[in-house]
């Protein structure tokens, strides 16, 4: 048995029995909630006193400030993870990360760091301040790197001539050292800050950066107006775009390692006033896949929908604005039917992520091959499910309609409000509603709502508003590290599901309103978008402020 922390610092002479006693009934008196050390070094013990006799306890050496490293090692932990536990990465050698800790009784969170990363973890004591001191230098070392690298583009843009050529000279300034790093390093940050964009927008003055996390754009950096022509260039460079062409708005593609992940980037640029404003989507290749269960589904709706997506036949859409998860959700129900005697194909634009045993097809437009040209195809090819990324015109939804008619089932996308207008969007479209009625199954439509920090997140008595939703405690996130101090960190899905049923059906045959169809809905017992959300308030999942944001209901 391990030898006790008040008998080493006695033997070791570094405190008094009167001292230990009175450390003792301190810590008996506040029911053990703080360390005895921690209790020690208020009175007179020094850190350095405390580590030592950590080490003689633990059998761990101990590591000073000066072997601490330049950068970190490892890009997987977040600065909160480690600041809130003391740990500082040192190195990583053949599968062995060396790690300074401050607290030997975070054993919890030293095995997470095993068990994620699958490496022995090499211990070592450091003293606690020393390491926050330090992490907090290696964070603000961000901002300072970000600093030295403008300057460096400034300075090589000047120096570049311009008598070369225009097409030559921004080659050049797309090719610099530092511009090539500061690219990398703005996708870096975006990839450790969760953020799934990066939009780069011209200013007369400056370049405004801006990521997009959990759905909101937050300010993250301001470059000086005269660095536009370098750094478009370069992200338009790694995009394989025209580096010419700067009147007309481009698609790329940019793939590569960032963050130490492995990215897929989808680039847009627009012509405005101030040059090229461009747009970067972040799609993680290494993240898992998630469930419907993690989406959002709850018991009920898991089991209404999974009825659905088990039909023989038939056409399911999901519907919603840019950016509610909508193929999340496909992609979800996708793996969920996935089967050796199941054969699926799917046609997206673009393919965002590789499922195992499904056949995906990208559109091509320039070479024509578009929605509606790949699924007239596909359809030859014998699926027992298709799934086409979406349905934008007549064409496309014809033909997705012919292949629901003959014994497919066909998953789609719209981009309606609600689940009713899904249905009155197609009939607008051109499609006869007797063939609405025929096909469609049902129609799911959703929205993306943040998370509650669950680090920081605390509960407390509903406002007179509120509480005549019929909620009486919300929960709300007060702001941490860990959540940028929003209150907010990550996010999840809130749903509107409608079952087409036979009455059902006799409305759309004779061209009903959405209006009087979701009427008909919600008086068979479905559940709203908001019904939903106040449901995940209630579990405090979510805030009322994000449903209310969501589903465009004021306060």
């Amino acid at each position: 048995m391990a030898e006790k922390l008040g008998q080493i610092l006695l033997r070791l002479g570094y405190i008094s029995d009167d001292e230990l006693g009175r450390a003792l009934r301190v810590q008996t008196g506040e029911s053990g909630r703080r360390k005895l050390g921690d209790i020690l070094m208020e009175l007179r013990l020094k850190e350095e006193e405390l580590l030592e006799a950590l080490s003689i306890q633990s059998g761990l050496p101990i590591i000073s400030e000066k072997e601490f490293p330049e950068t970190l090692p490892i890009d997987k932990l977040s600065f909160a993870f480690l600041k809130e536990n003391a740990f500082l990465p040192l190195s990583v050698n053949n599968g062995t990360l060396s790690l300074a800790i401050a607290d030997t009784s975070r054993r919890d969170a030293v095995e997470s760091i095993r068990a994620s990363f699958g490496c022995d973890v090499k211990l070592y004591l450091a003293k606690g301040k020393s390491i926050i001191s330090h992490l907090d230098s290696l964070y603000a070392s961000r901002n300072a790197m970000m600093q030295r690298l403008i300057e460096g583009v400034i300075e090589e843009e000047a120096s570049v001539p311009e008598e070369n050529g225009d097409v030559s000279h921004l080659k050049d300034l797309a090719q610099e050292k530092g511009i090539i790093q500061l690219v990398n390093l703005i996708i870096e940050n975006a990839v450790k800050d969760r953020a799934s964009d990066i939009h780069v927008e011209p200013e007369e003055t400056l370049i405004r950066v801006r990521y997009r996390i959990d759905g909101i754009l937050y300010d993250k950096e301001m470059l000086p107006a005269k660095m536009q022509p370098a750094l478009s260039s370069r992200i338009k460079l790694l995009s394989r775009m025209n580096i010419a062409e700067r009147r007309l708005p481009q698609d790329g593609r940019i793939r590569g390692s960032f963050a130490g992940r492995d990215i897929d980037i989808r680039v847009s640029t627009l012509p405005t006033v101030y040059g090229e404003s461009i747009v970067m989507r972040l799609l993680d290749r290494e993240a898992s896949f998630i469930s419907l269960e993690e989406i959002g589904f709850d018991g009920q709706l898991l089991e209404r929908y999974g009825r659905l997506i088990k039909k023989p036949y038939g056409m399911v859409l999901i519907t919603g604005p840019t950016g509610s998860g909508k193929t999340t959700t496909l992609y979800a129900s996708l793996v969920k039917l996935n089967s050796p005697e199941k054969k699926i194909i799917t046609v997206e634009e673009p393919v965002e992520y590789l499922l195992r045993g499904i056949n995906q097809i990208q559109v091509r437009p320039r070479i024509g091959l578009s929605f509606a040209n790949g699924l007239r195809h596909i359809v030859r090819q014998d699926p027992d499910i298709i799934m086409v990324g979406e349905i934008r015109d007549l064409e496309t939804a014809s033909i997705s309609i012919h292949a629901a008619l003959t014994g497919h089932l066909l998953f789609s996308t719209l981009h309606t409000n609600d689940s009713a207008s899904a249905i009155t969007r197609l009939v607008d479209m051109g499609v006869e509603p007797y063939l609405v009625s025929s096909t469609l199954a049902g129609v799911m439509a959703q929205r993306l709502v943040r998370r509650i920090c669950p680090y920081c997140k605390v509960q407390k008595e509903a406002d007179p508003p509120v509480k005549a939703e019929g909620i009486e405690a919300v929960w709300e996130g007060r702001g941490c590290e860990r959540c940028n101090g929003t209150g907010y960190r990550g996010r999840v899905a809130i749903f509107e599901l409608l079952d087409i049923d036979d009455e059902f059906r006799e409305l759309i045959t004779r061209n009903a309103t959405s209006r009087e169809m979701k009427d008909k809905a919600v008086a068979s017992g479905m559940r709203t978008l908001r019904k939903d959300g106040l449901g995940k308030v209630r579990q405090g999942i979510t805030t009322i402020d994000e449903v209310y944001r969501v589903t465009q209901i004021e306060l």
